[in-house]
């Protein structure tokens, strides 16, 4: 799983353009967690946002993971490495051991050996967390930290911009709907033509 900073300058430049290209919400997260997972070459990354009271973590996008895994059950923002939710990286060596783990012996049985957890960041507030899991031991670097920490940062600016560009195209369409209704209760058709300027006696 060793990976250069040349390869991660290059994997970041990638995604990036990726992300600044995407519109949809669900492909955004899609493309962080598969191009996360393929330029460190990990066995999966997830990408979890916290709930609205900000106590559980919803398994919001997946890569090389099973449904299983995914949906094993409510992930407490208290007790799942908590660390990552204080704004700080946080690398777990033996996932089917370390208590700051919530579902030890799920990560066993889908053979997780190490897990990575950075904070996703908007502006000053954390959105989420990306993880990152290993098939076998792994001791995370910091260009692993960064790398990952860096990706998540640009997913969320992608995903605040793509739900903003969907309310613009909402609100386009509601006020375009509401001309088109308007101009049918005037009971006639609006001509559009040059202004005549009338003539002086």
């Amino acid at each position: 799983m060793e990976r250069n900073k040349e390869n991660y300058y290059s994997s970041l430049y990638e995604l990036a353009a990726t992300l600044n290209s995407s519109r949809a919400p669900d492909s955004i997260l899609q493309s962080v967690v598969e191009g996360v997972a393929k330029a460190m070459g990990a066995k999966g990354c997830s990408l979890m946002l916290l709930s609205p009271d900000m106590k559980v973590l919803l398994h919001t996008a997946a890569y090389g993971l099973s449904d299983w895994y995914v949906r094993k059950g409510p992930v407490s923002a208290d007790k799942s490495i908590s660390e990552a939710l204080e704004g700080k990286p946080v690398a777990i060596l033996d996932a089917t051991e370390d208590h700051r783990i919530q579902y030890r012996e799920q990560a066993k049985k889908e053979g997780i050996a190490s897990i990575l957890s950075v904070p996703m960041m908007l502006r000053e507030d954390i959105i989420g967390v990306i993880r990152v899991y290993t098939a076998e031991r792994h001791q995370f670097t910091m260009d692993d930290m960064y790398f990952a920490g860096g990706v998540a940062n640009l997913g969320a600016i992608a995903l605040e911009n793509a739900r903003l560009y969907e309310a613009v195209q909402r609100d386009y369409e509601t006020f375009r709907q509401d001309m088109l209704e308007w101009r049918a209760a005037l009971g006639h058709e609006w001509m559009v033509g040059e202004a005549v300027t009338p003539s002086e006696e």
